[in-house]
Protein backbone atom coordinates (compact mmCIF):
# COMPACT_ATOMS: atom_id res chain seq x y z
CA UNK A 1 0.00 0.00 0.00
CA UNK A 2 1.33 3.93 -1.06
CA UNK A 3 3.13 5.71 1.85
CA UNK A 4 0.25 8.46 1.44
CA UNK A 5 -2.60 5.98 1.76
CA UNK A 6 -0.84 5.17 4.88
CA UNK A 7 -0.72 8.77 6.13
CA UNK A 8 -4.40 9.36 5.61
CA UNK A 9 -5.26 7.46 8.94
CA UNK A 10 -2.86 9.29 11.12
CA UNK A 11 -1.51 13.03 12.22
CA UNK A 12 1.48 14.89 10.55
CA UNK A 13 2.85 14.85 13.85
CA UNK A 14 2.85 10.65 13.59
CA UNK A 15 4.42 10.08 10.66
CA UNK A 16 7.85 9.89 11.67
CA UNK A 17 7.02 7.05 13.71
CA UNK A 18 4.42 5.36 11.44
CA UNK A 19 7.59 5.35 9.39
CA UNK A 20 9.39 3.60 11.84
CA UNK A 21 6.87 1.04 12.48
CA UNK A 22 6.06 0.65 8.67
CA UNK A 23 9.93 -0.12 8.44
CA UNK A 24 9.73 -3.03 11.37
CA UNK A 25 6.77 -4.75 10.14
CA UNK A 26 8.64 -4.62 6.77
CA UNK A 27 11.57 -6.23 8.39
CA UNK A 28 9.76 -8.55 9.83
CA UNK A 29 7.06 -9.72 7.44
CA UNK A 30 10.21 -10.09 4.42
CA UNK A 31 13.52 -10.58 6.34
CA UNK A 32 12.52 -12.44 9.32
CA UNK A 33 14.11 -9.92 11.52
CA UNK A 34 12.53 -9.51 15.08
CA UNK A 35 12.04 -5.73 16.87
CA UNK A 36 11.67 -5.16 20.29
CA UNK A 37 10.30 -1.74 20.99
CA UNK A 38 11.00 0.74 23.97
CA UNK A 39 7.90 1.78 25.63
CA UNK A 40 5.35 2.73 23.75
CA UNK A 41 1.96 5.13 25.07
CA UNK A 42 -1.58 3.79 23.86
CA UNK A 43 -1.57 5.87 20.56
CA UNK A 44 1.47 3.73 19.37
CA UNK A 45 0.45 1.07 20.59
CA UNK A 46 -2.48 1.23 18.24
CA UNK A 47 -0.51 2.47 15.13
CA UNK A 48 1.74 -0.60 15.72
CA UNK A 49 -1.59 -2.87 16.12
CA UNK A 50 -2.89 -0.70 13.00
CA UNK A 51 0.22 -1.15 10.56
CA UNK A 52 0.51 -4.87 12.01
CA UNK A 53 -3.29 -6.30 11.48
CA UNK A 54 -2.91 -4.37 7.59
CA UNK A 55 0.78 -6.17 6.92
CA UNK A 56 -0.91 -9.22 7.96
CA UNK A 57 2.24 -11.46 7.71
CA UNK A 58 3.49 -10.68 11.50
CA UNK A 59 3.12 -11.67 15.12
CA UNK A 60 2.55 -8.86 17.50
CA UNK A 61 3.32 -9.04 21.08
CA UNK A 62 2.63 -6.38 24.20
CA UNK A 63 3.62 -6.24 27.45
CA UNK A 64 3.87 -3.57 30.56
CA UNK A 65 4.37 -4.97 33.60
CA UNK A 66 0.33 -5.89 34.40
CA UNK A 67 -2.71 -6.43 31.82
CA UNK A 68 -4.03 -3.17 32.24
CA UNK A 69 -0.70 -1.11 31.69
CA UNK A 70 -0.93 1.86 30.06
CA UNK A 71 2.77 2.00 28.37
CA UNK A 72 3.54 -1.73 27.02
CA UNK A 73 7.02 -2.73 24.77
CA UNK A 74 6.13 -4.82 21.69
CA UNK A 75 7.97 -7.98 19.72
CA UNK A 76 7.84 -7.24 16.30
CA UNK A 77 8.36 -11.16 14.45
CA UNK A 78 7.54 -12.83 11.20
CA UNK A 79 3.77 -14.41 11.38
CA UNK A 80 5.47 -18.33 12.13
CA UNK A 81 6.48 -17.02 15.26
CA UNK A 82 5.29 -17.98 18.72
CA UNK A 83 5.96 -14.77 21.13
CA UNK A 84 4.28 -16.34 24.47
CA UNK A 85 7.28 -17.15 25.69
CA UNK A 86 9.95 -14.72 24.92
CA UNK A 87 11.82 -12.30 27.26
CA UNK A 88 9.78 -8.74 26.32
CA UNK A 89 12.56 -6.96 28.88
CA UNK A 90 10.30 -5.33 31.49
CA UNK A 91 11.39 -4.50 34.40
CA UNK A 92 9.97 -3.35 38.22
CA UNK A 93 11.52 -1.30 40.64
CA UNK A 94 10.72 -0.86 44.03
CA UNK A 95 11.44 2.54 45.50
CA UNK A 96 11.21 3.70 49.26
CA UNK A 97 11.97 6.31 51.12
CA UNK A 98 14.20 6.63 54.57
CA UNK A 99 11.99 9.01 55.92
CA UNK A 100 8.05 10.48 55.94
CA UNK A 101 8.91 12.26 53.26
CA UNK A 102 7.58 9.97 50.48
CA UNK A 103 4.08 10.79 51.25
CA UNK A 104 4.11 14.13 49.66
CA UNK A 105 5.36 12.54 46.60
CA UNK A 106 3.89 11.89 43.54
CA UNK A 107 3.78 10.81 40.07
CA UNK A 108 5.52 13.57 38.29
CA UNK A 109 8.23 13.75 41.45
CA UNK A 110 8.96 9.54 40.58
CA UNK A 111 8.99 10.50 36.74
CA UNK A 112 11.14 13.62 37.25
CA UNK A 113 13.74 11.77 38.90
CA UNK A 114 13.97 9.16 36.42
CA UNK A 115 14.56 11.57 34.08
CA UNK A 116 16.89 13.42 35.68
CA UNK A 117 19.28 10.41 35.38
CA UNK A 118 19.41 11.24 31.84
CA UNK A 119 16.91 8.42 30.85
CA UNK A 120 14.67 8.68 28.11
CA UNK A 121 11.08 8.90 28.45
CA UNK A 122 10.44 5.81 26.03
CA UNK A 123 12.59 3.83 28.51
CA UNK A 124 9.99 3.98 31.17
CA UNK A 125 6.52 2.29 31.62
CA UNK A 126 3.71 2.70 34.15
CA UNK A 127 4.57 5.00 37.67
CA UNK A 128 2.33 2.73 40.46
CA UNK A 129 3.08 5.62 43.76
CA UNK A 130 2.15 4.00 47.00
CA UNK A 131 1.54 5.26 50.26
CA UNK A 132 5.16 3.65 51.33
CA UNK A 133 6.35 4.74 47.33
CA UNK A 134 6.22 3.81 43.96
CA UNK A 135 6.89 0.63 41.83
CA UNK A 136 8.14 1.38 38.60
CA UNK A 137 8.94 -0.33 35.31
CA UNK A 138 11.64 0.38 33.21
CA UNK A 139 13.62 -1.41 30.36
CA UNK A 140 15.81 -3.70 31.86
CA UNK A 141 18.53 -2.19 30.13
CA UNK A 142 18.58 0.79 32.19
CA UNK A 143 17.30 -1.05 35.09
CA UNK A 144 20.70 -1.46 36.83
CA UNK A 145 21.69 2.34 35.90
CA UNK A 146 18.44 3.52 37.81
CA UNK A 147 18.73 0.98 40.76
CA UNK A 148 22.37 2.01 41.43
CA UNK A 149 21.72 6.12 40.71
CA UNK A 150 17.80 6.69 41.61
CA UNK A 151 18.86 7.67 45.08
CA UNK A 152 16.93 11.16 45.66
CA UNK A 153 12.73 11.95 44.45
CA UNK A 154 12.36 15.86 45.04
CA UNK A 155 14.79 16.33 48.23
CA UNK A 156 13.79 12.70 49.63
CA UNK A 157 16.36 10.48 49.70
CA UNK A 158 15.09 7.20 48.19
CA UNK A 159 16.77 3.10 48.31
CA UNK A 160 15.69 0.74 45.22
CA UNK A 161 15.26 -2.45 44.52
CA UNK A 162 14.59 -4.55 41.47
CA UNK A 163 11.65 -7.10 42.18
CA UNK A 164 9.84 -9.57 39.81
CA UNK A 165 6.62 -8.40 37.90
CA UNK A 166 5.00 -10.77 40.28
CA UNK A 167 4.98 -8.77 43.32
CA UNK A 168 4.00 -5.57 41.20
CA UNK A 169 1.92 -3.26 43.11
CA UNK A 170 -0.67 -2.22 40.33
CA UNK A 171 -2.26 1.43 41.35
CA UNK A 172 -5.45 1.76 39.05
CA UNK A 173 -5.80 5.66 38.28
CA UNK A 174 -8.51 7.60 40.95
CA UNK A 175 -11.41 9.57 39.16
CA UNK A 176 -12.98 12.54 40.44
CA UNK A 177 -16.52 12.36 39.12
CA UNK A 178 -18.20 15.77 37.98
CA UNK A 179 -21.36 15.87 36.20
CA UNK A 180 -21.40 18.62 33.50
CA UNK A 181 -24.12 20.25 31.56
CA UNK A 182 -22.84 21.47 28.39
CA UNK A 183 -24.54 22.87 25.31
CA UNK A 184 -22.65 20.33 22.73
CA UNK A 185 -20.29 17.28 23.12
CA UNK A 186 -17.21 19.52 21.61
CA UNK A 187 -14.20 19.05 22.65
CA UNK A 188 -13.56 22.96 23.53
CA UNK A 189 -16.86 23.42 25.79
CA UNK A 190 -16.32 20.30 27.77
CA UNK A 191 -13.05 20.99 28.38
CA UNK A 192 -13.28 24.45 28.92
CA UNK A 193 -15.59 22.90 32.02
CA UNK A 194 -13.65 20.21 33.36
CA UNK A 195 -10.19 21.95 33.31
CA UNK A 196 -12.66 25.25 34.88
CA UNK A 197 -11.12 27.76 32.42
CA UNK A 198 -12.96 30.03 29.56
CA UNK A 199 -13.88 28.49 26.35
CA UNK A 200 -11.93 31.16 24.61
CA UNK A 201 -8.67 30.24 26.51
CA UNK A 202 -9.19 26.68 26.15
CA UNK A 203 -9.44 26.64 21.96
CA UNK A 204 -5.44 28.20 21.51
CA UNK A 205 -4.00 25.42 23.47
CA UNK A 206 -6.02 22.80 21.17
CA UNK A 207 -5.37 24.81 18.30
CA UNK A 208 -1.14 24.96 18.95
CA UNK A 209 -1.40 20.73 19.20
CA UNK A 210 -1.06 20.57 23.35
CA UNK A 211 -4.43 18.55 23.28
CA UNK A 212 -5.11 14.92 22.71
CA UNK A 213 -7.67 12.67 22.66
CA UNK A 214 -7.28 9.07 23.41
CA UNK A 215 -3.41 10.10 22.76
CA UNK A 216 -3.87 11.18 19.43
CA UNK A 217 -3.24 14.82 18.69
CA UNK A 218 -6.71 16.69 18.07
CA UNK A 219 -6.27 20.61 16.72
CA UNK A 220 -9.89 20.86 15.99
CA UNK A 221 -11.48 22.79 19.06
CA UNK A 222 -15.30 21.31 17.53
CA UNK A 223 -14.36 17.74 17.57
CA UNK A 224 -16.87 15.86 19.10
CA UNK A 225 -16.31 13.53 22.58
CA UNK A 226 -17.91 10.64 23.12
CA UNK A 227 -18.11 8.07 26.28
CA UNK A 228 -14.87 6.56 26.61
CA UNK A 229 -12.70 9.15 25.25
CA UNK A 230 -9.26 10.15 27.37
CA UNK A 231 -9.00 13.71 26.62
CA UNK A 232 -5.26 15.24 28.19
CA UNK A 233 -4.33 19.07 27.84
CA UNK A 234 -0.65 19.82 28.11
CA UNK A 235 0.06 21.28 31.42
CA UNK A 236 -3.79 21.08 32.54
CA UNK A 237 -4.49 17.49 33.37
CA UNK A 238 -6.54 14.66 32.12
CA UNK A 239 -9.61 13.83 32.24
CA UNK A 240 -12.26 10.81 30.76
CA UNK A 241 -16.25 11.72 29.42
CA UNK A 242 -17.48 8.19 31.65
CA UNK A 243 -20.99 8.62 30.39
CA UNK A 244 -23.74 10.65 28.25
CA UNK A 245 -26.72 11.33 30.51
CA UNK A 246 -28.93 12.49 28.14
CA UNK A 247 -30.73 15.87 27.90
CA UNK A 248 -31.49 18.63 30.47
CA UNK A 249 -35.01 20.23 29.95
CA UNK A 250 -33.79 23.44 28.23
CA UNK A 251 -31.85 21.08 25.56
CA UNK A 252 -28.55 20.99 27.41
CA UNK A 253 -25.82 17.87 27.17
CA UNK A 254 -25.34 15.93 30.53
CA UNK A 255 -22.47 14.58 30.59
CA UNK A 256 -20.11 12.67 33.16
CA UNK A 257 -16.52 12.96 33.17
CA UNK A 258 -13.75 11.67 35.54
CA UNK A 259 -10.81 13.81 36.47
CA UNK A 260 -7.81 12.19 36.97
CA UNK A 261 -6.21 12.56 40.24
Amino acid sequence: MAKGNIYDHFHPDERSFVDRVDEWIERAAERHEWKRTDFLDPRQIEIVRSLANRNGHVEVRFEGGDPHAERMRAIIAPDYAYLDDEPMGVQAIAVTADSQGHLELDHGDYLGALLGLGVKRDLIGDVHVHEDGCHCLVTEEIADYVNIHLRQVHRVHVLTELIPLSALRVVVPKLEEVSLSVASLRLDGISSDAFRISRARIVDPIRAGRCRVNWKVVEDPSAALKAGDVISMKGLGRFKVLDIEGMTKKGRVRVLIGKYI
